[in-house]
């Protein structure tokens, strides 16, 4: 027999899940800053990974906008 959660449950465990999202997406962004400081060489390699770590960012905004119905 499965079990029911609310809605406020349900929030709560996406919001646990997006939270490691988020991080991964920062953590991504913030790794393309070091090779863009560190490896001046690889200048677009760090721009690639900061724009990738941007649009991971974008799609769970998009994800939670839709799925929670957030209203400006």
């Amino acid at each position: 027999m499965k079990k029911k959660l609310s809605p406020q449950q349900e929030f709560e465990i996406m919001k646990l899940v997006l939270d490691k999202f988020l991080w991964l997406g920062f953590g991504i962004m913030g790794l393309g800053l070091f090779i863009i400081i560190t490896q001046v060489e690889n200048i677009f390699k760090g721009f690639a990974f900061m724009i990738v770590g941007a649009i991971l960012l974008v799609l769970f905004m998009m994800l939670l906008i839709r799925e929670y119905e957030i209203m400006k």
